[in-house]
């Protein structure tokens, strides 16, 4: 068994990932971050950390804990306590097992290893009396939702000079990623019988057209909006449902569509193209007709590489004797939402975002400590 209060990572990671922290928004019966919270929030007191327990919404929970002196404008290391569902996983999720040099369980990489470094990192830059401004753990819920957790803390006053989301990167320092918009497509068509092609109007047909001209988006109008980090825009169909029975014409189609956006581009401009699309498509098509709703919408995330966080993390990592690549990451993270606010903010930590949410689930141990090392690195001279 770990060691409840070792300031070793490894050993934290293995007492969170532990924990089920599915998120019942996703998972229905989910448990969801109450007891990896507290269990944290215990550790991290501890250490001597000033920690308060937030409940963001029923039995959803924020850690807050500070450390280090209070004269600065502080450094936030932000993580998230939800981990996703467990079905059709290729080994045990709860059971953080070692093998081969990696650890495995739901979470490992995303994102509880990263959660596990940032806290070692800031504890022992402050057992070291290494700290020159006051460093923030905030271990926030619903992430993989809805990012309540974040929200709530921006919404509550959360100040900062920087951020660090210490989501899977690799150890590649990652200053931006793409924003995403989910889009609700409401086709209507008329219903009637199968052999009254004379009155009825094929709203799953006219769905198809829409699809046809999404997919010549795909190919030739996303691709010209490439950005050097994030790389390029898309789209793609999530679900679609419509129809009664093989003989009815159906007058309702629905779609849901998944737009992932670049810097610049905002709910609204992606809302407008997908309205513009349907009013091509009904010039063409006298009973086409479309309703698009924005369901939600979330920015991309873009910080300078030449902005003083990404030098730091860059630095910090020359000075381990680490690669330092900067690089954009393909998923959204709550960097996007802290930059939003004013608050200058990155993607780095171990693991793979690429394992994230997948059957196999793991972390190199070595990244672990590479990134705790980094990280004790930032925290020791942020504000210096």
């Amino acid at each position: 068994m770990p060691d409840r209060y070792s300031l070793d990572p490894v050993d934290l990671t293995a007492s969170l990932v532990a924990i089920d922290s599915r998120n019942p928004d996703l998972v229905p019966g989910g448990p969801g971050e109450a007891a990896c919270a507290s269990f944290l929030a215990d550790v991290l007191s501890h250490w001597g950390f000033a920690v308060s327990l937030q409940e963001i919404a029923p039995s959803r929970f924020n850690v807050l804990a500070r450390i280090g002196p209070t004269e600065k404008s502080p450094l936030v290391l932000n993580g998230h306590l939800d981990v996703v569902g467990v079905d059709n996983m290729a080994h045990e999720p709860f059971n953080p097992v070692v093998r081969n040099g990696r650890m495995y369980g739901r979470g490992s990489s995303d994102m509880k290893s990263g959660i596990a470094s940032m806290c070692v990192a800031a504890a022992r830059a402050a057992t070291r009396g290494a700290l020159h401004s006051e460093i923030i753990i905030a271990a926030v819920c619903d992430e993989e939702f809805a990012s309540l957790g974040t929200q709530a803390l921006l919404a509550n006053g959360l100040r900062a000079t920087a951020a660090i989301v210490t989501e899977p990167t690799r150890l590649a320092v990652c200053p931006a990623h793409r924003g995403f918009a989910w889009l609700r497509v409401d086709f209507t068509g008329h219903a009637a019988h199968g052999s009254r092609y004379d009155l009825g109007v094929d709203a799953i047909r006219n769905a198809g057209l829409f699809l046809s001209a999404l997919d010549h988006m795909e190919l030739y109008v996303l691709p010209t909006r490439e950005h050097s980090l994030m790389g390029r825009p898309s789209m793609h169909a999530s679900m679609i449902s419509g129809g009664t029975g093989w003989s009815t014409y159906p007058e309702r189609c629905t779609l849901h569509v998944e737009r992932r956006t670049v810097n610049g581009e905002t709910g609204e401009s992606v809302l407008a193209e997908l309205n513009e699309l349907c009013r091509h498509l009904n010039s063409e098509r006298e009973n086409f007709r479309a309703e698009v709703t924005l369901e939600l919408f979330q920015p991309a995330s873009d910080l300078a590489v030449d902005a003083p966080l990404t030098q730091a993390l860059v630095g910090a990592l020359q000075k381990e004797s680490l690669a330092a690549p900067v690089e954009g990451l393909s998923c959204w993270t709550d960097a996007a939402l802290f930059n939003q606010a004013g608050i200058p903010a990155l993607c780095f930590g171990p693991g793979d975002i690429a394992l994230a949410h997948s059957a196999e689930e793991w972390v190199e141990v070595e990244e672990i400590h590479h990134a705790t090392a980094v990280l004790e690195r930032v925290c020791s001279a942020w504000g210096r």
